[in-house]
């Protein structure tokens, strides 16, 4: 079994859907962040069968609202001094900004490039994200 080692500062993400957490490291930006990072992909799970985790060691600024809309099933623990002192579970935010793109060629952020592309949930249950403009529908399948 492969071993990683806890971290003494940092922050934890665990339970990401196995295979997504390539897709939040890129979302974060982590590859241009001076952090120390491990990712540990297809981790045996009692509840999942298979996850994700991301431990970055260090200071780091995350918008949680990524996270949520990428997998609301994170779970965030926060580490100091090598111990938990927080622990968050994610929710789908009603309203996100430039996390998701519209998709819609006749969407008026196609034309004005300069628009911030603005989301609200329209479907707690599936997941499902509307275009402020134009209702595109999003949805992370």
């Amino acid at each position: 079994m492969l071993n990683i080692g806890g971290i003494k500062d940092g922050v934890v993400m665990d339970h990401i859907v196995a295979g997504g957490s390539m897709d939040i490291y890129r979302y974060l930006e982590l590859e241009k962040s001076d952090a120390c990072v491990a990712i540990i992909k297809n981790a045996k799970s009692n509840a999942m069968g298979k996850k994700d985790i991301i431990k970055i060691e260090g200071a780091i600024d995350i918008d949680f609202d990524i996270l949520g809309v990428l997998d609301p099933n994170i779970t965030i623990n926060i580490i100091k001094d090598g111990v938990i002192v927080e622990k968050r579970k994610l929710n789908l935010p009603e309203r996100v900004t430039n996390i998701i793109r519209c998709k819609n060629p006749r969407c008026i952020t196609s034309i004005e490039q300069e628009l911030p592309h603005r989301f609200k949930l329209t479907d707690r249950t599936r997941a499902i994200y509307r275009c402020e403009y134009c209702e595109q529908k999003f949805s992370k399948e």
